[in-house]
């Protein structure tokens, strides 16, 4: 039998979505399943989106620009300004969704074998996106106990190499919900001179933010020109995770040109979702107002929860609509598939990340899950209800 590749094998199935086949066969028995496994926001995507679309005069549905519209990227370019973001449209590479602009950024900037650094735990498909590109994680733990702040630089300094090529943050972090300071940016910029790296930040929950926090932008800080690589997507910033498109900002032009090959080689984003997200742009500012007011409220209910419940440990997310829970269990991924397939609450269950998915390191996570607030209110307090009831059941079959 002809044989699949190395790549193929290593590919690491997605902890957010691995357990759907016990979700759906818990739903063809009648059973209510709660969904706290996946970042798909239940709010409504912007009317406006929705209707660049549905009224659209297009007659041919032809290739758009490798690198997105002109329109686009210069309406995109007016947006990051009002974010204190000064880039022009030649500096804006539109992508298939982030996914894609982080793997065109990795084949941009790492050959097979070189190292990216990685604060763990991280967006889990960030370990995928390596083996596609034949690039090495390189994790450093950031700790539940002090809410997943940065950490150390020294420890960030003592695993680089000379096949280190970029660190990668997410600000606000999925699945943590960490958002760095400007403090914690100016450190990694200081690093990443000092050995010249990239410094490649997913920014794609730059509106959720919390307790009058602000975001801090790796574009905002002075002398990263030739360092910063921004990694950015519509699709929670106007919950349009359909639409796929994101895009790679930054001012290094030798990045944005490799880049455009990759874009060339895919030949180009996808037409309607493009309309959809020019559209999105002129989404006013109360959209995202009523968005955090939202998310807020379910967070505080969420945490304050989960805390109620013996033995469960939660950091506190200051951005984006995610927390890092620690359970009283020795393997999530066997509680996680335990709630699908054999336990109930008046015939209702949940559905859970397991957090060991996202480490690169061995060992790590294997009592942690990840869960995400984009239920309603309603919907969490009930939630949490099952897992506290689950674990005071579970304990009896461990």
């Amino acid at each position: 039998m002809p044989k699949i590749s190395i790549k193929g094998i290593q590919m690491p199935e997605s902890p957010i979505r691995k357990l759907v086949p016990y979700a759906e066969q818990a739903k063809t028995k009648g059973t209510l399943v709660y969904h706290l496994n996946i970042g798909q926001p239940d709010i409504n995507t912007p009317q406006i989106a929705l209707d660049a679309v549905k009224n659209n005069c297009l007659e041919v549905v032809a290739y758009s620009r490798s690198e997105g519209s002109e329109q686009y990227r210069e309406k995109l370019a007016g947006y990051y300004k009002k974010h204190n973001i000064q880039v022009e449209a030649k500096e804006i590479t539109v992508t298939t969704g982030g996914s894609e602009a982080l793997l065109f950024t990795m084949g941009s900037i790492m050959d097979p074998g070189d190292e990216v650094i990685i604060p763990e735990p991280f967006y889990a498909n960030y370990n995928g996106f390596s083996v596609a590109q034949g690039v090495n994680v390189i994790p450093v733990v950031s700790d539940i106990d002090a809410n997943f702040a940065l950490p150390a630089i020294k420890d960030f300094e003592s695993l680089i190499t000379p096949k280190t090529k970029a660190i990668l943050i997410c600000n606000p972090g999925n699945p943590t919900g960490y958002l760095y300071s400007r403090e914690e940016i100016s450190q990694l910029k200081e690093l990443v001179i000092k050995h010249d790296l990239f410094l490649i930040a997913d920014e794609v929950y730059r509106e959720f933010t919390y307790d009058g926090l602000h975001h801090h932008s790796i574009m905002e800080i002075d002398g990263l020109q030739d360092h910063a690589i921004m990694i950015d997507s519509v699709s929670k910033r106007y919950s349009m995770c359909g639409a796929r498109i994101g895009c790679i900002v930054t001012r290094n032009k030798r990045v944005t040109d490799a880049a455009l090959k990759f874009a060339q080689a895919r030949l180009s984003p996808p037409t309607f979702a493009l309309l959809a997200s020019e559209a999105a742009l002129d989404t006013p500012d109360s959209y995202f107002e009523e968005v955090k007011k939202e998310y807020a409220e379910r967070r505080n209910i969420l945490i304050q929860e989960l805390k109620k419940i013996n033995g469960v440990k939660v950091a506190n997310p200051k951005g984006a609509f995610y927390c890092i829970v620690e359970l009283p269990v020795k393997d999530s991924d066997k509680f996680a598939q335990w709630l699908l397939e054999e336990f109930r609450v008046n015939n209702e269950t949940i559905m859970i990340a397991p957090a060991a998915g996202f480490y690169a390191t061995e060992g790590l996570g294997h009592n942690q899950v990840r869960i995400a607030y984009v239920l309603k209110k309603e919907d969490l307090i009930a939630s949490v209800n099952i897992l506290k009831k689950g674990l005071e059941a579970y304990k009896t079959t461990e």
